[in-house]
Formats: structure tokens, sequence, C-alpha cells
């Protein structure tokens, strides 16, 4: 079993800059892909980004590229969003989630989610 815990959201002025963080515990995350999703209210959780296991490879949801950066910790247990230029269409719940299977933007490819962490950007 794997507990993923999400961390860094807050409230942001648009421009401004966040990195989430995504920490597991109860199995280390080395052989799984990482992805994040969000959900923004009133809207379906959507992709955002994801990398793969040996982090080499990245996948990135349109209006996200060139913004946001994903990428994994030292030890691959932890998994990060830089998110840079952020805007009030941002504003939603981040959650991260890892895959046994590999890189993947469904989210039925994921086994294990985190509880998401609260992403506010004002105009």
């Amino acid at each position: 079993q794997v507990q993923l815990v999400e961390s860094g959201g807050a409230s942001v002025q648009a421009g401004g800059s966040l990195r989430l963080s995504c920490a597991a515990s109860g199995r280390t995350l080395r052989s799984y892909a990482m992805g994040w999703f969000r959900q923004a209210p009133g809207k379906e959780r959507e992709f955002v980004a994801a990398i793969s296991s040996s982090g080499g490879n990245t996948y990135y949801e349109d209006s996200v590229k060139g913004r946001f950066t994903i990428s994994r910790g030292n030890a691959k247990n932890t998994v990060y969003l830089q998110m840079n230029s952020l805007r009030p269409e941002d504003t939603a719940v981040y959650y991260c989630a890892a895959s046994a299977v590999g890189l993947d933007r469904r989210q039925s490819g994921y086994n294990y989610w985190g509880q998401g962490t609260q992403v506010t950007v004002s105009s």
C-alpha cells in the first residue's frame, strides 16, 4: 500500500509561483510513474502532468506546458510540481497519484491517490 500526501498549496496572485510536493509512505515510489491532476470547483478532475518511474520522460496537459514542471526527488520518493506564471484558471485542488502501469493521462491508470492540496490564484 502507498500513502501519498500533498503539500505546498496556497493562495497566490496571478503571475506567481508555487511548488507542490507529494511525499510517499508505506512503499517506495521508485517503480511507479507519478501524475498530478487537478479539480476546479464544479468541474471534473483533469490531468496536469506525469513523470515516468525513472524520471526520464514527462508529459503535460497543453495549458500548463512551459509553465509547470514535474520532477522527482533524488530519492525518488517525492514528486514535485513547480508551477510558474500562475493564472486564475489554475485554481483547483491538486492531487498526486501513483501508477504501476506507467505514464498515463487517464485517471484509471493510477493505483494510489493523495487527498489533495488547494491552490488558489487571484487576479
